[in-house]
Order: C-alpha cells, then structure tokens, then sequence
C-alpha cells in the first residue's frame, strides 16, 4: 500500500453525522473483491441523481450538484472532514477502498466506527479523532475559506493550518509505523518470508506425512 508520512491538499467537508459504510460505497459494487475501480462510485447514492450498477461508466451520469464532492472549489481534495460516527454499519472494508480509489488520504473525524477505524490504517488511509468543538472550528474555517488546505505530518502527529497554528493528535503505534512504511498485513508478513520458508522446511522434515508428495 502506498505510504504515509506527510499529506497536504484541499478539505472535502462532509458535513453528515453517522454516515455508514452503505452511504461510503453502495452494496451493489461489492462483488468485485479487487481493490480498485471503486472511486467513481464514492458516495454513489448522494453524488449523482440515478442508479451506479457495478461495471457502468460513471462518465455522463447526471450530477446532484449540491453534494460537495462536485462542488468545483472541492475538486483535487484529498482530506476528508467528517462528523462523529464515520464509517458505521456494515464492516464492508470496501468502503475504505473507495476512499483511497478516488484519493482520499486523510479521514478528520471526532470518533469513527470501530472497524472502518481499523480498516483504514491496514489501506494507506489515517483516521484522525479530533474534539468535536476542534472539529466543528475546522468546518468552519473550510466554508470560508476557498481552497482550504492542511498539511498532515504522521511523524510529528500534528496538522498544520494556514495560518501556522498546529493542532496535535494521537495515533497508535503500530499503525503508525505500518502507515509510514507503507505495510499492510500482507506486507508485515511478507517481512517475515526467509523465517516462513525456513520453518516449512524444518516442518517437513519433523512430520513428513504432513506434506504428501503430488
């Protein structure tokens, strides 16, 4: 997966409580267990006015205009402000998926649901958990200010605003390492293939009737 260290660019404010992983990414796109295509289909339901079917084209479906992800000023943005309870309902790491397709790097939240949280960090994407009256100062600052940006230092743990303040926050240890070198959990165990192969062979050897010929 791709690695995060330090993130700046435009804030998406998504300015709904309680948006579930339905909402995140339909169910009629999960057949495909492939990690990519899912972008265009990012808040499906809210951001265009008719049905996505898995494998359409997204080109030329009709807009709702109102929703900020095709509002013109949000366009490029890669960090996500949301409100308390991002990333309820189902554990559908499809979600997550969606939102590192179309670019998303970074989730600003004052609490998320417990396994979207866990689902992010192993996808390349940071959650960060901020006070909600922080959260609720950063919506504001977005509205009214035109190409809004933060730039997001995972080393540090702290978010940098345009006017040089920083906020800090917390991050779990060894999500963070995962996070910076870019490992998820088949990465982490790829690290370990010279011990896995060595142990096989001794395995082997030790009960060989556990390891029938072709």
């Amino acid at each position: 997966m791709q690695a995060f260290n330090v993130e700046q660019g435009i804030v998406i404010p998504l300015d709904r409580p309680n948006v579930d992983t339905d909402a995140i990414i339909p169910k009629q796109f999960l057949k495909s267990i492939r990690r990519s295509g899912f972008g265009p289909n990012l808040f499906d339901e809210w951001r265009y006015l008719d049905l996505g079917q898995p494998g359409e084209s997204c080109e030329g479906r009709p807009l709702n205009t109102e929703f900020v992800l095709n509002q013109p000023r949000y366009q490029g943005g890669n960090i996500l402000l949301a409100r308390e309870n991002f990333g309820c309902g189902s554990s559908r790491e499809h979600a997550v998926w969606a939102l590192e397709d179309f670019g998303i790097r970074a989730v600003i939240a004052p609490s998320f649901a417990d396994i979207f949280f866990n689902n992010t960090s192993k996808n390349g994407i940071l959650a960060i958990e901020l006070a909600e009256d922080v959260v609720e100062g950063l919506f504001q600052s977005v509205l009214t200010t035109p190409g809004f940006e933060l730039k997001i230092d995972l080393a540090g743990q702290q978010i940098l605003l345009p006017d040089g303040s920083q906020l800090t926050f917390e991050v779990d240890a060894f999500k963070k390492d995962c996070l910076m070198r870019g490992l998820d959990d088949i990465g982490l165990t790829l690290q370990y293939t010279d011990e896995i192969k060595a142990y096989e062979q001794r395995r082997q050897q030790q009960a060989p009737w556990l390891f029938p010929s072709a």
